[in-house]
C-alpha cells in the first residue's frame, strides 16, 4: 500500500532526494527517532516543494460550482423522467453538493430531490428536503407544487407503519469491554504477549463456528474517495462512487445529503453528522481538503488520528514510553522467559516499556503502541513520508490551530501555533508509518443496479480505510479461522450494516456514532489456538509465493502459516494439484500434469503435450469472450451475449474441468442472462454448475459459496420451485450467517423468502 498515492508528488520527493549531498542522505538514513525524522523534514522544506504540491493539490476539485451543480441538476432530471428515482436522487445530491449556500439552484436541487425521494416512499426525508429548499430561497411562484408534495408527506405519514424488521437471536457474547467504547472480547478469548510474536489473541476456550470471539470500534476511519482528477461530468451511464453514496461522518448510506457549506466534496446524512463532523475535524480539514485528496486516504486517516488524539493524549503516552523506535522491536529484557504471558486490559506496562508488551483496549494507547515499523521503512520511504507529512503540516498552519492542540501556556494567545505544536506533524508521521501494516479496509458487496439483470453481479468494494485497535493485534494466516463484518452508522440503528437500506434514518443525539468490526470463528477453535486474520493475500485466491511476496513487501514478514507451508512441502498433492489447476487433456479428457516447458497428459498411454504459452493464450481468449459478453449484457443485448457465452462455454469445456474459476464465471454469466428473459430453471441449472466452481476453489464454508447459494435460492423462488428452494436456504443461511452479521440483507431476504414459501406448503 503505497504512501502517499499521488504519482506526481512521489517523482518530486524522489527526485528531491536524488539530488541531495550523499552525506545529507548518510545522515538522513542514521535518522529513527519519529519526531527528528519529522523535524528534519521540516527544516529541509522549501518554497519549490510548497509551489509544486500546490499545483498538484489544484488538480482535485474541491471548490462549489454552480455550473456543475446545474449540470448534475438536469441528468437527475433525465433519470426522473424514466422513473429511476434513486439515480435521479444521487445526482440531485451531486448538485446540492457542489450549489453555493442559499442559492436559487440550492434550492432547485433540495426540491427537485424531494420529488424523487417521495416516489421512494422516504416521506421524512422529502419533508427535510421541501424546508431544506425553501430555506433556500426556492423561487415563491412555484411552491404551490412543493406545497402539494408536503401535505401527501403528511398524509402518508399518518398511515401506520408497517415492520419488516426480521427478529433475531443474535446476542452479544459477555465480554471484556472498554469503557466509552463497542469493544470487548468475548469470554474465553485473551490477549497474550511474548517475545517471539509480540502481542497476538488466543481462544483459551473451545469456540464452535460461527460464535462472535471479538467485536472492536475503529479508531478512527476516512472515506475512500474516487479519482477525484476526473472532473468531467460523465455523460454516459450511472456510475456513484462511495463519496456519492456515504455519509462523510457516519458511513451511513442516504439518497438525502446535506453538504458541507464551504466545499463540494464531504457530504452528510444529516444536519447531526454535519455538525459533528465540524467540531471533531472537518473544520480543520476542509481548508486542506484538495491536499488531503493529493496525498491518499491513509494520509488523510494519520492526520486524522493525530487531531482526534491532541496535544494533552499524546504527550500523555509520550511521557513514561521511552522512544524504541531505533530497535523497532520489543525489549524483553524484563521478561524471565520466552513463555507466552496473559495481558488484561489496562494492565500496568512496565518502566521502561514502550507499550508494545500491554494490552490497552479501545483507548488512543493502543494506536500509539502498534509498531511503526521504522527500520523496516527504506531510507527514502522514510523521506517521503517526512517531506509529505511535512508540507501538510505547513498547509494546516494557514488556518488557526485545532482546538485539541491548542497550547495551554499561552492562554491569552488565540489562534498562534506553539512550537510544541510541531508534535502534531510528528504524530501524524507516526500514524503513516503505523497505518503501511495497519490499516483495515472497511469492505461491503454491492450490487450494480444499474444492470438490470433479475441475478445480478455484486463485487466486493472498499468503503473506507480504518485503524482498530484491538483487531491490529490479530495475526495472519493464509488460510485464516475467522471472518470479519462491519457496522457503520449511528449504533442504536440495526440496519447500519454496509450493504443493506439506501434510505435514511433519523438518528437521535444520545445514539452513538462509529465503525465496528465483528470477528466471528469460521472454523471451530480449540482452547490453545491462536485467532488468526486474514491480511488481504489468501490461499484461495493468490498462489503461495505471491502471497508470500506481497507479504514481505507491505507487512515485512515471511509467512510461515500452516497454509503456507503445506502449499510448499515438496511432492505434497496439494502442490500438484495446485501447479495445473481445472486444466485438462483435449484428446482423453483426464487431468493435465505441471511439466518445466508446459504440460502433459496425467494418462501414460496417451502422453499428449500442451505449451505453457498455448494454455496461456485459450485462457485469455476466454476471458476476452466473457467480457465481451459482459459489455453486451450492460447494454442489454442479451442474445449477442447468450451465443458468445454458449461459444466460450463449449471451447472452456475442451481444456477445462468443471472445477477450474473460468468455468464457474462462465456458468454465472450465462445464469444471468437466462435469469433476465425470465428462463428460471434453465438460469439455476447454469447457477448449479458455478457453484461446483466455486466451491472447489474457495470451499465448502465459504462466503463465496454461500452467497452463490443465496442467488440459487432466489431462481429456485422465481421458478416456483418450493422444494428446490427450501433445500437450499438452509444451506445458504448457515454460511451466511456464518461471515455476516445478523442483519445482511441477504439473511433479511431468505427469511422473507422462506416464510413466504412455507406459506404455500
Amino acid at each position: 500500500m503505497d504512501l502517499p498515492s499521488c504519482p506526481e508528488w512521489v517523482r518530486h520527493v524522489e527526485q528531491k532526494w536524488t539530488e541531495m549531498r550523499s552525506e545529507e542522505t548518510e545522515g538522513f538514513c542514521l535518522l529513527t527517532d519519529i519526531d527528528v525524522i519529522f523535524s528534519h523534514g521540516l527544516s529541509i522544506l522549501g518554497p519549490e516543494d510548497l509551489n509544486t504540491f500546490s499545483r498538484i493539490s489544484e488538480k482535485y476539485s474541491v471548490k462549489k460550482s454552480p455550473e456543475r451543480a446545474s449540470e448534475f441538476r438536469k441528468q437527475g432530471n433525465l433519470s426522473f423522467k424514466v422513473k429511476d428515482y434513486t439515480v435521479a436522487a444521487l445526482h440531485y445530491s451531486k448538485g446540492v453538493c457542489n450549489a453555493d449556500k442559499n442559492t436559487e439552484e440550492l434550492s432547485l436541487c433540495y426540491a427537485n430531490r424531494s420529488a424523487a425521494l417521495f416516489f421512494h416512499g422516504l416521506y421524512r426525508e422529502c419533508l427535510q428536503d421541501i424546508q431544506r429548499s425553501l430555506e433556500a430561497g426556492y423561487p415563491s411562484h412555484l411552491q404551490d407544487k412543493l406545497r402539494t408534495r408536503q401535505a401527501a408527506c403528511l398524509n402518508q405519514l399518518r398511515k401506520p407503519e408497517k415492520s419488516n424488521m426480521p427478529t433475531t437471536n443474535h446476542q452479544t457474547p459477555p465480554c471484556q469491554k472498554s469503557r466509552n467504547s463497542t469493544t470487548c472480547i468475548s469470554h474465553g478469548v485473551s490477549v497474550y504477549f511474548s517475545p517471539e510474536k509480540g502481542r497476538y489473541i488466543l481462544a483459551t476456550e473451545n469456540k464452535p463456528a460461527g460464535e462472535v470471539v471479538l467485536e472492536d470500534e475503529a479508531f478512527c476511519y476516512v472515506l475512500v474517495p474516487s479519482n477525484k482528477l476526473n472532473t468531467e461530468i460523465k455523460k454516459e451511464g450511472k456510475t456513484f462512487d462511495t463519496e456519492d453514496r456515504h455519509c462523510h461522518h457516519c458511513l451511513s448510506q442516504s439518497l438525502s445529503f446535506v453538504p458541507c457549506p464551504n466545499c463540494s466534496y464531504a457530504r452528510y446524512c444529516g444536519e447531526s453528522c454535519q455538525k459533528d463532523a465540524w467540531e471533531r475535524w472537518h473544520q480543520w480539514e476542509c481548508p486542506i481538503g484538495a491536499d488531503l485528496l493529493a496525498i491518499g486516504v491513509l494520509g488523510h486517516l494519520a492526520l486524522r488520528v493525530a487531531l482526534k488524539a491532541g496535544l494533552n493524549e499524546v504527550q500523555r503516552v509520550k511521557k513514561n514510553a521511552s522512544d524504541f523506535s531505533q530497535e523497532d522491536h520489543v525489549t524483553c529484557s524484563s521478561y524471565k522467559s520466552d513463555s507466552p504471558v496473559k495481558l488484561s486490559l489496562g494492565g500496568h506496562c512496565r518502566e521502561d516499556s514502550d507499550h508494545t508488551d500491554c494490552y490497552h483496549g479501545s483507548s488512543y494507547m493502543g494506536i500509539y503502541s502498534l509498531l511503526p515499523h521504522v527500520a523496516q521503512h527504506s531510507p527514502s520511504s522514510r523521506f517521503l513520508l517526512a517531506i509529505t507529512m511535512a508540507v501538510l503540516y505547513r498547509r494546516l498552519q494557514g488556518g488557526p490551530p485545532p482546538y485539541m492542540w491548542a497550547s495551554c501556556k499561552d492562554e491569552g494567545v488565540s489562534g498562534i501555533w506553539q512550537p510544541e505544536m510541531s508534535m502534531l506533524g510528528a504524530t501524524a508521521l507516526r500514524h503513516m508509518m503505523q497505518l503501511r501494516c495497519n490499516a483495515q479496509a472497511l469492505t461491503a458487496v454491492r450490487v450494480k443496479e444499474e444492470s438490470g439483470m433479475a441475478v445480478q453481479s455484486s463485487s466486493e468494494i472498499r468503503i473506507a480505510t480504518a485503524i482498530f485497535p484491538v483487531l491490529s493485534l490479530l495475526n495472519h494466516s493464509c488460510s485464516p479461522n475467522t471472518s470479519i463484518s462491519f457496522t457503520a452508522g449511528f449504533q442504536n440503528d440495526p440496519l447500519s450494516q454496509f450493504g443493506c437500506s439506501e434510505g435514511h434514518i433519523d438518528h437521535p443525539e444520545s445514539s452513538h456514532c462509529g465503525v465496528t468490526v465483528t470477528v466471528r470463528a469460521s472454523k471451530h477453535l480449540t482452547a490453545g489456538q491462536e485467532i488468526l486474520h486474514c491480511y488481504g493475500p489468501h490461499c484461495s485466491r493468490m498462489e503461495v509465493k505471491k502471497r508470500q511476496r506481497h507479504l514481505l513487501e507491505q507487512y515485512f514478514f515471511h509467512c510461515n502459516c500452516q497454509a503456507c507451508l503445506i502449499d510448499l512441502s515438496e511432492g505434497s498433492q496439494n502442490a500438484k494439484e495446485n501447479a495445473t489447476p481445472g486444466l485438462k487433456c483435449v484428446k482423453c479428457e483426464k487431468p493435465l500434469q505441471s511439466r518445466m516447458d508446459g504440460y502433459m497428459c496425467s494418462l501414460p498411454s496417451c502422453g499428449h503435450q500442451i505449451t505453457s504459452a498455448d494454455v496461456q493464450n485459450r485462457l485469455q481468449g476466454l476471458q476476452c469472450l466473457l467480457d465481451e459478453a459482459f459489455h453486451l449484457m450492460e447494454r442489454d443485448r442479451l442474445d449477442k451475449a447468450l451465443k458468445i457465452l454458449k461459444s466460450a462455454t463449449s471451447q472452456a469445456n475442451s481444456i477445462l474441468t468443471e472445477t477450474h474459476p473460468l468455468q464457474g464465471e462462465l456458468a454465472d454469466a450465462t445464469a444471468r442472462v437466462y435469469a433476465t428473459t425470465g428462463e428460471w430453471s434453465l438460469a439455476a441449472s447454469h447457477l448449479k454448475r458455478s457453484i461446483v466452481a466455486v466451491q472447489a476453489q474457495f470451499g465448502e464454508d465459504s462466503i463465496e459459496l454461500g452467497r452463490q447459494l443465496f442467488k440459487l435460492a432466489q431462481l429456485h423462488f422465481n421458478a416456483g420451485d418450493c422444494g428446490a428452494a427450501l433445500s437450499v436456504i438452509p444451506r445458504a443461511h448457515r454460511l451466511l450467517s456464518l461471515h455476516c452479521g445478523p442483519h445482511s440483507e441477504e439473511l433479511q431476504e431468505l427469511h422473507e423468502m422462506e416464510r413466504c414459501l412455507q406459506g404455500l406448503l
